[in-house]
């Protein structure tokens, strides 16, 4: 766990690209203040997972019996033919 360091708004002011450096290095993650009050933070950036898109998703199997009925993207349909079953 990175440690946290308290740094005030004046000091980051003078000492911006240091902070930036130790905070994306992981030595520190910081904790800006402004008159003894958090106002925000710095930390490392940490990449994250590509997002799949929703048509790479995979298909639940609830779901798939509704596609293997054939219905279009009207939902009245699938009521329809659900109501009929009762």
């Amino acid at each position: 766990m990175t440690p946290i360091k308290n740094i005030s708004i004046r000091d980051l002011h003078a000492r911006t690209g240091a902070v930036v450096r130790e905070a994306a290095a992981g030595v520190y993650a910081f904790v800006v203040t402004d008159h003894g009050r958090p106002v925000a933070t710095i930390t490392p950036f940490v990449e994250s997972e590509p997002r799949r898109s929703f048509r790479d998703r995979r298909i639940l199997p609830a779901f798939a019996k509704i596609e293997q009925r054939g219905l279009t993207s009207d939902s009245s349909e699938g009521i329809s033919v659900d109501r009929e079953r009762d």
